[in-house]
């Protein structure tokens, strides 16, 4: 039986309107995207990402406006029974961000890297200056349409 894949993202921009993005290995493969994860059964859309923020990166955020709702279908890049929806919206940091940020693509620590060794999967967060943030930047089909969507708006 097919089923959806719900995902809630998050656009964090920094007073230079500089983009947060994940840097993570999952499954053996390597992805940037925007911070976020799935829908749990019973949740709002703006509560998943308010708790997908804490989870990740122990940070509470505002979840502000909506940029986008995918309108194509998207199979799953990991079960091709998965359709995808993703829901975007424009977040904002309630407090200061007090994870390690990266400045360079896929830099992990030892400890990320120990839970990748455990688990199969890890991330770092770093963000990309508004100069260089293009589709690009990010590996996920609906990523890369709201990062156009960013740039032209």
């Amino acid at each position: 039986m097919s089923m959806f894949n719900i995902r809630v993202y998050g656009i964090l921009q920094n007073k230079n309107a500089d983009v947060l993005v994940s840097d993570e290995f999952i499954r053996g493969q390597q992805y940037t995207k925007f911070p976020g994860g799935g829908l749990e059964f019973g949740e709002g859309t703006r509560d998943c990402l308010k708790r997908e923020f804490l989870e990740e990166m122990q940070l509470k955020v505002l979840v502000t406006d909506h940029i986008y709702t995918t309108d194509f279908f998207q199979m799953s890049a990991f079960n091709p029974e998965h359709q995808i929806i993703s829901i975007y919206y424009r977040v904002e940091a309630l407090e200061e961000i007090r994870v390690p940020l990266r400045t360079r693509l896929f830099d992990f620590d030892e400890a990320q890297m120990e839970v990748y060794r455990k688990t199969g999967e890890t991330e770092t967060f770093r963000f990309i200056t508004w100069s260089s943030f293009s589709a690009d930047s990010v590996s996920l089909p609906i990523d890369k349409v709201v990062a156009d969507l960013l740039k032209t708006n």
